[in-house]
């Protein structure tokens, strides 16, 4: 495993490289502060030194937002354990589903629910749909989002300009929900 330095004002972040099989190269700042950059296998060392350079204002904003003492603001959810709990949002999420899917026109496999640490939901190449429990904690149009977006995805899998048209057609004021939705903390 590789680890990157950013050399910040303040102090130094270590970004730890985890090389899997995605296709793309993300980042994540966890509650603690730690760093993470997922790579494919593929990626060569330059690109990934290029890939964490470009997002260190990012990366520092993030990592100040986890350790500031209210946490910037965000709601920090916990994990939904009750079967109640679960059965709730697995009905909302599915009714959310099938109506925007409907609405859209695009056809997606299975419904999968999870108490995931990191998204809020995600969708396969196969058309299977994944979302997160804890979107039992946030309110309905914000799930809409979370379902509109992953939807978007079975006609462009990436977050490219034509996925953000897709997006805002069936929910013109996405931006705003989008911003409502990193209010909360799902670790």
């Amino acid at each position: 495993m590789k680890e990157y330095v950013i050399h910040g004002e303040k102090e130094d972040i270590f970004v730890q490289v985890v090389y899997t099989k995605r296709k793309s190269l993300g980042l994540q700042v966890k509650s603690d502060g730690t760093v993470s950059a997922r790579v494919p296998f593929r990626a060569s060392d330059r690109a990934v030194r290029t890939f964490i350079e470009s997002h260190t204002d990012w990366l520092i904003r993030k990592r100040a937002e986890w350790m500031s003492p209210d946490s910037g603001g965000v709601r920090k959810l916990p994990e939904v354990e009750t079967p109640s709990g679960k059965r709730q949002i697995r009905q909302l999420v599915t009714q959310r589903v099938e109506y925007y899917a409907g609405l859209m026109g695009i056809s997606y496999g299975r419904i999968s629910m999870r108490n995931q640490k990191t998204r809020w939901g995600s969708c396969s190449s196969d058309g299977n749909l994944n979302f997160n429990c804890r979107l039992l904690y946030v309110p309905k149009e914000l799930v809409d989002y979370v379902v509109v977006h992953e939807l978007a995805h079975r006609r462009h899998m990436n977050h490219s300009p034509e996925f953000w048209q897709e997006v805002e057609q069936y929910l013109p004021d996405y931006r705003e929900l989008r911003k409502r939705l990193r209010q909360y903390g799902i670790e």
